[in-house]
């Protein structure tokens, strides 16, 4: 990755260091993770070798500080390389996304000195980290888990029991960042954020979901039974893990919102093209103006859905409030990429609902930006109690 200097553009432009990010993971996707989509996807894996690449391209450990071996660089960063990466394949996008605005976010706000320097590196040379929030009974409702935190009898730590369902990357990642509570008692006052090692005793990976889309990201279900978790490894501070919960995901639905922008774009460009070449009646269906009509809605939604991402991005950036900005982009955005990746499917006619051609797996891909990091009914009703509260 080039070296970071920043300053904050208007915010449709790039900055320098923007644009040669955007170039280099642009070149990466078409050279490196196009050849391989149609596999992985059948297949539902990730390949290793595709990681390791992926670590040496620096896009693993965007905002990691480079006094810990990361790139130095700042949060809009990872939005442009979760775009670029989704135009090819969103399931790769989706990896790089967790590490960057989940884990590595969740850590340097909220680790200790002592906790950042031992993980940090690591996460910036090879390890993969993953996000535990949700349980069958705690999805949208993430704070009614029932994962138990009990203190060890020598005071040196936590017992953690419970299942995890629904955690991406969990299948790659040797570091989890798990949420229980410690005093079921207390609600969401008892909910405390733990760094889980994936060779601590008592914890195993289970079932990988067999998915929709996005299907070689990797989404399982964890176990722990009495795990122990040393003291030095608690995120924040014992029963403030809803906050560490709540402002992280604030943050991770603007990656949400890249990698939606990312995928729908990459439907148009294959659509544009399509449609460029592909004769109909003796014309290129391109000409029909029905059709041109049809792409100018969806190239002025998808514009306006990136912007919104972009405009959240630069104000998380600039330590300005986002909240309401960030739902808004994810809510919007994953409502585009359905519209656009349908779209996309119907203009390319019979060939677009074959596997052949990659708009279908696209369309498929899209679906999961209205369900996860928070559903778009749990948008509006962020966007709503905003706007409202006065």
């Amino acid at each position: 990755m080039p070296e970071v200097t920043h300053t904050t553009p208007p915010l449709s432009q790039l900055a320098e260091d923007e644009e040669l990010l955007q170039s280099s993971v642009r070149a990466f996707a078409e050279a490196e993770i196009r050849p391989l989509v149609r596999n992985m996807d059948e297949k539902g894996e990730f390949p290793r070798s595709l990681i390791a690449k992926l670590f040496d391209l620096g896009v693993m450990a965007i905002e990691i500080p480079e006094s810990h071996g990361g790139s130095g660089g700042h949060f809009f960063l990872s939005v442009i390389a979760v775009e670029e990466l989704s135009r090819v394949d969103p399931s790769v996008a989706v990896l790089v996304d967790v590490q960057n605005t989940l884990v590595i976010n969740a850590l340097r706000r909220w680790g200790s000195d002592e906790l950042q320097h031992r993980i940090l590196p690591g996460l910036a040379t090879g390890t993969v980290g993953a996000y535990a929030l949700s349980e069958a009974g705690s999805g949208s409702d993430a704070f009614a888990m029932t994962t138990r935190a009990v203190r060890s009898p020598d005071g040196q730590g936590y017992r953690v029991s419970g299942k995890k369902l629904w955690i991406t990357n969990a299948n790659e990642a040797d570091l989890f960042i798990v949420f229980a509570t410690v005093d079921p008692s207390a609600g969401y006052r008892g909910i405390t954020a733990f760094v889980v090692d994936r060779a601590f005793e008592g914890f195993s990976v289970g079932k990988k979901e067999d998915k929709l889309g996005i299907r070689a990201s990797s989404t399982c279900e964890l176990l722990l039974d009495d795990c122990f978790v040393p003291e030095s490894n608690i995120l924040g501070e014992v029963g403030r893990g809803y906050k560490v919960a709540i402002e992280t995901l604030n943050e991770g639905r603007i990656g949400i919102g890249a990698q939606m922008v990312g995928l729908a774009q990459g439907a148009l460009d294959h659509t544009l093209a399509y449609t460029q070449e592909r004769k109909q009646f003796d014309r290129h269906i391109s000409d029909f103006q029905a059709v041109q009509f049809q792409i100018a809605q969806a190239a002025t939604e998808l514009e306006v859905a990136r912007l919104a991402v972009y405009n959240a991005a630069r104000l998380r950036d600039s330590g300005r409030p986002f909240l309401t900005e960030a739902a808004m982009a994810k809510l919007y955005s994953s409502q585009v990429a359905e519209r656009v990746t349908s779209l996309a499917v119907q203009l390319h006619g019979g060939v677009g609902y074959s596997k052949d051609y990659p708009v279908e797996k696209l369309y498929r891909d899209a679906k999961i930006g209205q369900i996860y990091e928070g559903t778009s009914n749990l948008q509006l009703q962020t966007i709503a109690k905003q706007l409202l509260r006065g």
